[in-house]
């Protein structure tokens, strides 16, 4: 069984920053790709931004610039750092990971329960 932790949502005001953490634990062989989601009231989920576990990103134009990831593969967890925050960066954020459990097996994509980033004018 796998679980992903998410932690160091809450309140900023706008221009502030706040850090995300999201630790994988249980039954983990390899992870691939990790990333971060994000979910505003009445809005679909949207990518905010995916690292793989060789480091290569892809981040959603809207927070290019403001927004960091990085990854400790030794730790199974990944990083948000978000700077420059603006009230329409509010949302319910949610990690993700693709996970294999034993060499050879197949990557299954796991989500975390999500923390509320919520960014005041």
């Amino acid at each position: 069984q796998v679980q992903l932790v998410e932690s160091g949502g809450g309140l900023v005001q706008a221009g502030g920053s706040l850090r995300l953490s999201c630790a994988a634990s249980g039954s983990i062989f390899s992870i691939n790709n990790m990333g971060w989601y994000r979910q505003a009231p009445g809005k679909q989920r949207e990518l905010v931004v995916t690292i793989t576990n060789d480091g290569s990103t892809n981040y959603a134009d809207t927070v290019k610039g403001r927004f960091t990831i990085s990854r400790e593969n030794a730790k199974n967890t990944v990083y948000l750092q978000m700077n420059s925050l603006k009230p329409e960066d509010t949302a319910v954020y949610y990690c993700t990971a693709s996970i294999q459990y034993r060499r050879g097996g197949n990557y299954y994509r796991h989500w975390g329960q999500g923390t509320q980033v919520t960014v005041s004018s």
